[in-house]
């Protein structure tokens, strides 16, 4: 077998796994988006047949559910009858729990001990700056690094330098030299997926080709060579012997059915509410509102939004909260440039902070006293790690240390992360600067106009008030490795003010509104002032980057502080569910470093709605759905929608789908209990004293008790107002995301405001049904396509 074939074979079989992501930018994704040109049925045959993964919900979360009223029997009933099961949903719940006992036992046998070898292995050579000793030899990759230090591994048989192959490329061949060609594909997929979070992370590096890769490269085939040489001298089983019959070992129909009931339970009562919404006649958008407010799509959005609109005469909308600006940021902290955009998404902009020229020496010293805390950190790391120090480090700092300790769980507040900047005075004396990441200091008028035009576009914005303001949202949270999974997906994990930030400042640019109003003729009041801020989405407040506000908005901008604080009050007791002191307790849980939940994160999340703000106003969606602002009579050319459907909701069905793989099985596909993680590498944590890395949400992000979930495990239920044939229009031209409803990733249905807002459920090959009908075909491909209703445009 040639070279070429067995990299074709490591591509092939790496589909088993996804993308590990670090904890700095903990981005959540489907892990099984390799199998995403597959139907969601072969797809986790595949992942129970690798991975020993439990791929639907149990039995209890199944009972549950249906005792809560969550799966509506009748729909339950049903869809068995119509599989020809005929027993009643409590026969087939008792006889899914036998099952799940029986299988208990029914898994690969695991490797245990080269699971063990390979990942002591790949922690040291991975490592990302915690260790103060590095490996040896890293820079000449893994397998040579490896190679050079395996004589030395207590754990292998005695080895000599030479009988180690000199290449991955040599130990492959001498592995692969005894196997049938047949099973070589078996054989690699079921090595990567033995541990899937380690593989997912080398995925990770090489994709991003990040700084550690291009310094430390490690692949694939490097693991693999290693893995299957190390299997070898220890005499490990290659390829178990029951592997082709795990996803054959189980009734997987009947759990799949339950799931389907549960998910069109659930689309059924969305429908009737947005149904209802429909009726009522939209607000008079003739009076132009004293503000208007943008918020991400994000699920928690939809509390702050309900609560803010309630304070005053005040419009709130929704738009990914990258706000369209594809960017790096350079951190003015470290120097050290993170992803702000959808990882989908290539980077156009770098984006950095510019002092004002006026106070030089307030930026001069803020970078001082930055680097005066970086020495502190580097000294105590230092005194805790050098054998020579370390035991008397802990005699003199333990009881300042246990001070501290004390303090801070006492404490009911600390400072906010979110305003530290506003305290040491960086955000007033910076503003973001933009370059193109191709090299190009200058960015014309014309692109910085477009960036805004395109926000205004998607939104379907035709009117401005005095107060715009573009909120972002980031996560406060104290001791916890996953922070950055609460801040904003949209935004690669990073919070999103810095965005919001610099579209609030394009916007204001007087070169580019004369662009905006002359080229693409809208009509921007000339006292209309764009204002960056953002949403702290554990305690939901709303800190605003006003400082250049000028002086004749100051009256109308304190009263709007006023209500955002009003708005705080209520949407923390409605969050929280206490009657008095809620931001309080918001604020406590936010600064515990005990906290296992300082908030739910995208928790429950199960819908996506787009369309205009009339559609989910005066509905309570309790933190279901992700809201996108669309108006369908703006977008003649429905490229504003092509541009929603092929960003967003792609997204929003990776977030989605990270939360169900998470909750049906944690231990695969989730983070286990925070209560025994452990940081590796500064990147990932694993599950005690080592092992796979953990490459999903843990427990505390999705149970409220230890037997009761909080998230529940459903498939994305995406909802989109427009006319039927221009949703099937731009479906005909995106095979991707044709395949992801075809394969039953998530689910479509359209609310066509050209047939009284008449409900569609996508069905395949670009057919529909009417959302209440259970069995009846009500447009085919061929009928959208010859439609004769005309489109109207208002």
């Amino acid at each position: 077998m040639t070279q070429e074939q067995i990299k074709n074979k490591i591509e092939k079989a790496s589909k088993v796994i996804g993308k590990t992501w670090p904890l700095y930018s903990f981005v959540t994704s489907n892990p099984l988006s390799g199998y995403e040109n597959l139907s969601f049925d072969e797809a986790i045959s595949q992942a129970r047949k690798y991975l020993s993964a439990t791929v639907y919900p149990s039995a209890s979360v199944f009972d549950d559910a249906l005792k809560q009223g969550e799966i509506h029997n009748e729909i339950l009933i049903d869809l068995l009858k119509k599989q020809n099961f005929t027993e009643s949903p409590e026969f087939y719940l008792q006889q899914m729990t036998v099952e799940e006992q029986e299988n208990n036992g029914l898994t690969v046998k695991p490797n245990h001990d080269l699971d063990r070898i390979i990942s002591k292995w790949l922690a040291t050579f991975m490592d990302e700056g915690l260790a103060d000793w590095t490996m040896p030899f890293k820079e000449e990759g893994f397998y040579r690094s490896w190679r050079e230090l395996a004589i030395y591994d207590s754990e292998l048989p005695k080895l000599k330098l030479k009988d180690i192959p000199e290449s991955a490329d040599a130990a492959l061949e001498l592995i692969l030299k005894d196997i049938d060609s047949k099973d070589i594909d078996t054989l690699f997929t079921y090595h990567l997926a033995a541990l899937p979070g380690w593989t997912g992370y080398i995925n990770y590096r090489t994709q991003s080709e990040s700084i550690w890769q291009e310094k430390y490269p490690i692949s694939l085939q490097e693991y693999l060579a290693v893995r299957l040489f190390v299997a070898h001298v220890i005499h490990a089983e290659l390829l178990p012997e029951n592997i082709e019959d795990l996803s054959e070992s189980s009734q997987l129909q009947i759990p799949g059915i339950f799931l389907e009931a549960w998910e069109k339970s659930w689309q059924n009562s969305l429908v009737k509410t947005l149904s209802r919404s429909a009726e009522v006649e939209p607000d008079d958008h003739e009076k132009v509102p004293d503000a208007q407010m943008v918020f991400c799509i994000d699920t928690r959005s939809e509390l702050i939004r309900r609560h803010i609109e309630t304070k005053g005469h005040y419009e709130t909308h929704g738009y990914a909260g990258f706000f369209g600006i594809a960017m790096d940021y350079e951190h003015l902290d470290d120097g050290v440039t993170y992803k702000s955009c959808p990882p989908i998404v290539t980077s156009a902009y770098k984006v950095k902070e510019q002092g004002k020229p006026e106070q030089v020496g307030a930026l001069e010293n803020y970078k001082l006293k930055v680097k005066q805390n970086d020495f502190k950190y580097y000294f105590l790391k230092r005194m805790k790690s050098m054998l020579p120090s370390a035991f008397g480090f802990v005699e003199a700092s333990g009881f300042f240390y246990g001070f501290s300790l004390l303090m801070r769980t006492l404490a009911s507040r600390v400072s906010n992360p979110l305003e530290k900047h506003e305290n040491t005075g960086f955000e007033p004396i910076c503003s973001p600067e933009m370059s193109a990441c191709s090299g190009h200091d200058e960015v014309s008028v014309n692109e910085k106009a477009s960036i805004v035009k395109s926000a205004f576009d998607l939104m379907g914005w035709n009117h401005f008030a005095r107060l715009v303001l573009f909120i972002g949202h980031g996560s406060q949270t104290a001791n916890n490795p996953f922070g950055s999974s609460l801040d904003c997906g949209a935004c690669a994990a990073s919070p999103g003010r810095h965005n919001a930030r610099l579209l609030a400042k394009l916007a204001n640019m007087p070169e580019v509104r004369n662009v905006l109003n002359k080229e693409y003729h809208y009509d921007i009041p000339e006292d209309t002032v764009f204002i960056g801020g953002e949403h702290n989405t554990t305690t939901d407040a709303i800190l605003l980057f006003d400082e250049d506000v000028p002086a004749s908005h100051h009256e109308a901008l304190k009263i709007l502080k006023t209500d955002l604080e009003k708005a705080q009050q209520t949407a923390t007791t409605e969050r929280l569910g206490a009657s008095k002191n809620s931001v309080a307790m918001a604020e406590t849980k936010a600064n515990n470093w005990g906290e296992t939940r300082p908030e739910w994160g995208l928790a429950k999340n199960a819908g996506f709605i787009i369309g205009p703000r009339s559609l989910t106003k005066y509905n309570n969606l309790d933190g279901r759905c992700f809201l996108h602002s669309y108006q369908w009579n703006k977008d003649k050319e429905g490229k504003a929608l092509e541009g929603i459907m092929q960003g967003p909701m792609v997204v929003t069905q990776w977030i989605n789908n990270h939360y169900y793989f998470s909750s049906v099985d944690n231990e695969v596909f989730g983070g286990g209990s925070k209560i025994t993680h452990n940081i590796t590498g500064k990147f990932g944590v694993v599950q005690g004293n080592g092992g796979d890395l953990k490459l999903g949400l843990p427990l505390q992000s999705l149970k409220q008790t230890d037997t009761s979930f909080y998230h529940k495990p459903l498939r994305l239920s995406v909802v989109i107002q427009a006319p039927l044939k221009r949703v099937t229009d731009i479906l005909s031209r995106n095979e991707s995301l044709k395949n992801l409803l075809d394969n039953k990733w998530i689910y479509l249905m359209v609310m066509d405001p050209e047939e009284e807002n008449e409900m569609y459920k996508y069905d395949t090959n670009l057919n529909w049904l009417s959302a209440n009908a259970t069995s009846e075909r009500i447009k085919t491909k061929k009928e959208v396509e010859t439609s004769t209703s005309p489109e109207v445009y208002v």
